[in-house]
């Protein structure tokens, strides 16, 4: 898989690097897909020592996201951003392949 596969946007980058930079054993964030949430899937995020050889590694800014071969299947074609609203700050993931989501944004389902 290429890296085109996921998008990580500038905001994301920057806010991965800030987060990691104090967390000098866990370097990267991994993003995958479990079963739960309010519609069916929910999106996961890690801290991490280190990769899989499967996974997908994503660089950009100074941050590197993985993600697991099945995570990526859900995953395929988003865009992993990081906003910062009234009802607070937040990774967001924009997944076309989302048919419905939860008011939180951290479900959704397919």
């Amino acid at each position: 898989m290429n890296q085109a596969a996921v998008e990580l946007t500038d905001r994301a980058a920057r806010r991965i690097a800030e987060i990691v930079a104090g967390e000098p054993k866990t370097p990267l964030l991994r993003v995958s897909v479990e079963g739960g949430g309010c519609s069916g899937f929910q999106y996961k995020f890690d801290l991490v020592g280190g990769s899989e050889a499967d996974d997908l590694v994503i660089e950009k800014g100074g941050a590197k996201v993985l993600i697991d071969p099945v995570s990526l299947g859900f995953l395929t074609g988003s865009e992993i951003d990081f906003v910062d609203e009234l009802i607070g700050a937040s990774f967001k993931i924009n997944n076309p392949q989302a048919t419905a989501s939860c008011g939180c944004g951290t479900s959704f389902s397919i």
